[in-house]
């Protein structure tokens, strides 16, 4: 039923919410601000983050194969778009430390800050449903996308986020 409204509003050029699935935050809506670790410990406030520019978090994990299926989008859309947008991987609390995280980093680079969501405090605020999970804050930091899977398309969410 969602493909057809979708094809029946392409035909008649309507434009669609930039969302790509039912999950997690509504459409429109303003995440609560939280307080997370970088991998050394220090705490970081992601409201430093949201409504200067956009935004993309990740909620990430090393053992995610969904995660690292997103990787070249996320590396192409820093490389696309730089200092433009703020990418944030959220590494979750589940099954890795963020000394696994940072061996892990030695070997595969990711695009943007990793910061560490030990106690789910990013979870529980973003209402992710698990890794691989993407939340694009427009400039604002209303939530104007989201979606999980390897199968979803940022770069042209990105692109009318980041005019």
């Amino acid at each position: 039923m969602k493909r057809l409204l979708l094809l029946c509003a392409l035909l008649a050029g309507l434009t669609l919410p930039a969302q790509a699935q039912d999950v997690g935050l509504d459409i429109g809506t303003r995440p609560a601000a939280v307080t997370l670790e970088d991998l050394d410990g220090k705490a970081v406030d992601l409201a430093q983050y949201i409504g200067r520019k956009p935004v993309l978090l990740e909620f990430w994990a090393t053992w995610c194969p969904l995660c690292r299926a997103l990787e070249p989008q996320l590396a192409a859309a820093q490389k696309r778009f730089g200092n433009k947008l703020d990418i944030i991987v959220v590494a979750v609390g589940v099954n890795q430390t963020p000394r696994s995280i940072k061996r892990h980093m030695d070997k595969h680079a990711l695009p943007g800050r990793v910061l560490w969501d030990g106690k789910g405090a990013a979870v529980r605020a973003f209402m992710a449903p698990g890794t691989s999970y993407i939340v694009i804050l427009d400039r604002t930091g209303k939530v104007i996308y989201t979606g999980a899977g390897s199968e979803q398309e940022l770069a042209s969410v990105l692109a009318r986020a980041v005019r």
